[in-house]
């Protein structure tokens, strides 16, 4: 018997032109000046029984927890559905609108009600995957993509930057979910990879999704069906070609990644099948004839676990500190853009962007502690673990290592946003992803028990 149901649906949520763009300290312009390739926010409906979970994946760098929230009341008061059975990702793109803080002077008129349609917009993909319900099997594949690289390099001096340290960990693993009716017919593909969406950098002045657009899109012309982005496990993980303004680059990347994903999707069957010899028919040679018949039920398991794990954090200046601090960067910022010299306006720029970080730190994080929600949801053989971090690939590579599943598809980038998670040693070298981070070294290995903790008990 058939039980599990699933569906897909998409919406357009590309801004419009002329809002505050990107989020590089390092970039002069403010304002989007084109759309390279639009923004799509796809949606995954699978429920058995009384069940019903829904995934989202945003074109989006991130979403703060009250936008976050927002968007899921929304889904669920259109649809139905469980908040709390809503996974809302993000792509992590940088080259999308700015859709929370801001230091930009221009552009962030456009912010608020960009963000006040994204709720609708979402809700909307989801009723249409709901509308899209039919019969479904669910089967994985794993593959592997050599896009990535450590980014946590060392120069001369000792300091950290974001460069290719090719000695440094990194996970390079594809995985692929297939989603496919009774007739062997794609409904959707969900991909799992690890990769900064910095593709593309500062001097960039368009609107892109980074590598995940074009690899859905070829995912979707090579399978059919609708292809979904789930961003792994990032935080010190970047592109090896990265932080340019030339579109082909990013597009050769998702068509990479997207070529490596259809392949191993064509060779996932979530059907057991055994093979059977159904003849031997005289030709010029004796031809036998095979075929591969079913051999046992589809796993149709269908659940989801949220726990919440509580995580120490560094100290913080008071948050009218901050607040002055950064008033004051950005009122530099604003003189230097009269000047119209991009030199003056670049290096009057990275200050307050930095400020703006440490204002936002400061006001998410100045209770000493944080509540960090676990998401964990089975799909038949496959684990999905869902973080609101920045993790670094270790990380997810542990998960993955102790989780009962067949597959373990781990990621950052959802539910909300709550900053960096560095490994213990890396706290000792420093560097951008170190000195943002909010949390304490033990945090790491923390999250670490909580993730293995919760695949067990929803496989138990």
């Amino acid at each position: 018997m058939i039980e599990l149901k699933a569906g897909v649906g998409r919406t357009d949520i590309t801004p419009p032109l002329g809002i505050a763009h990107a989020g590089w300290g390092a970039q002069t312009h403010q304002r989007a000046e084109a759309v390279d390739m639009p923004l799509l926010c796809t949606a995954l409906v699978v429920a058995k029984d009384d069940l019903e979970l829904a995934i989202v994946d945003l074109d989006l760098i991130w979403l703060m927890p009250e936008n976050d929230s927002a968007v899921r009341k929304a889904i669920s008061a259109k649809c139905s559905i469980d908040p709390a059975n809503i996974r809302i990702s993000y792509s992590h793109t940088h080259s999308g609108p700015i859709v929370d803080f801001t230091w930009m002077t221009e552009g962030d008129e456009l912010i608020p009600p960009y963000v006040a349609e994204l709720p609708e917009k979402a809700a909307e993909a989801v009723y249409r995957a709901k509308n899209d319900m039919r019969p479904a099997h669910i089967g994985a594949g794993t593959g592997e993509c050599a896009n990535n690289v450590n980014r946590r390099m060392t120069n001369s001096e000792g300091n950290i930057f974001c460069g290719r340290n090719w000695d440094g960990f990194v996970d390079r693993e594809v995985v692929v979910i297939a989603v496919d009716d009774l007739d062997e017919k794609p409904i959707a593909t969900l991909v799992n990879y690890g990769c900064h969406g910095t593709t593309i950098g500062p001097p960039n002045r368009s609107v892109t999704p980074d590598f995940p657009g074009p690899m859905r899109q070829t995912v979707e012309q090579n399978i059919g069906g609708l292809c979904l982005f789930l961003q792994g496990a990032t935080g010190n993980v970047g592109p090896v070609n990265g932080f340019t303004d030339d579109a082909n680059v990013y597009r050769q990347a998702g068509h990479r990644l997207g070529i490596e994903a259809a392949r191993v999707r064509l060779d996932i069957d979530p059907v057991p099948r055994k093979e059977e010899l159904v003849r031997i028919l005289p030709s010029g040679a004796e031809l036998g004839i095979y075929e591969d018949k079913p051999a046992g039920e589809p796993d149709s398991s269908l659940a989801v676990l949220n726990t919440n794990l509580e995580l120490p954090v560094k100290e913080y200046p008071p948050v009218s500190e901050a607040e002055a601090e950064f008033d004051s960067r950005k009122s530099a910022l604003v003189e230097a853009r009269k000047t119209g010299d991009q030199s003056v306006i670049y290096e009057a720029a990275w200050p307050a962007r930095r400020a703006e970080l440490a204002l936002h730190h400061a006001k998410l994080f100045g209770g000493g502690k944080v509540d960090i929600w676990i998401q964990a949801m089975r799909l038949g053989p496959v684990a999905l673990v869902a973080t609101p971090l920045e993790p670094f690939a270790e990380i997810g590579a542990e998960v993955k290592q102790y989780s009962p599943a067949a597959h373990t598809a781990f990621s950052g980038y959802s539910n909300g946003y709550f900053g960096y998670m560095p490994m213990p040693d890396a706290y000792a070298k420093g560097g951008y992803e170190v000195t943002t981070s909010p949390y304490q070294p033990d945090a790491a290995s923390m999250l670490v028990k909580a993730c293995g903790e919760a695949l067990k008990r929803l496989w138990d």
